[in-house]
């Protein structure tokens, strides 16, 4: 069992840890945000909008633009420009038994999850 841990140190790690999460979301662009969707049901909209949210909670406006730069590290019209390919059916229908999946948790979290566009709302580019 971990030991239990300060409120700052578990923010700092936790912290570090979404970094690292970041981090490797900008240097995987080879893995669409559906497919995150299909397995994970979250992806990096999804951590742009808790970012947004989490500065709002603290007084701070932070706009989907902004977060969503903050996530993917490069503007978002930018990144799909780059990165984002056509959704398949067959990733389309992985995402939506995914996000099916999160109902129960979308009632806990006050709706807030999955709390994105679908990755299939936006075209490439």
């Amino acid at each position: 069992m971990a030991p239990p841990l300060d409120h700052f140190t578990r923010d700092a790690i936790e912290a570090a840890a979404f970094r690292r999460l970041t981090a490797l979301l900008r240097h995987r662009t080879d893995v669409q945000n559906v497919d995150l969707m299909g397995v994970g049901g979250f992806c990096r909209n999804c951590l742009s909008d808790w970012v947004a949210e989490a500065a709002a909670e603290r007084g701070l406006a932070m706009t989907k633009d902004a977060a969503r730069e903050h996530v993917y590290g490069m503007t978002y019209a930018d990144y799909k420009a780059k990165h984002q390919t056509v959704a398949t059916p067959e990733q389309l229908a992985a995402m939506a038994v995914s996000v099916a999946k999160n109902r129960t948790l979308d009632t806990a979290l006050e709706d807030s999850f999955p709390a994105s566009d679908p990755p299939s709302a936006s075209e490439p580019g």
